[in-house]
């Protein structure tokens, strides 16, 4: 909590950070690795859908 100067501003930010996180994490170490290059490219491409 060092940068932050609200307990309001850090629970925000961990609250994006989180969902944004999630949305990209596939754990490549459990996936086979042209499984986990699919999973980030369709990630990848909804994130810019919404990101538009």
């Amino acid at each position: 909590m060092a940068r932050f100067r609200d307990i309001k501003t850090l629970q925000k930010f961990a609250a994006v950070h989180a969902s944004i996180y999630n949305h990209f994490n596939h754990q490549s170490n459990l996936n086979h690795r042209q499984i986990f290059k699919q999973l980030r490219a369709s990630a990848l491409a909804e994130w810019r859908k919404l990101a538009a």
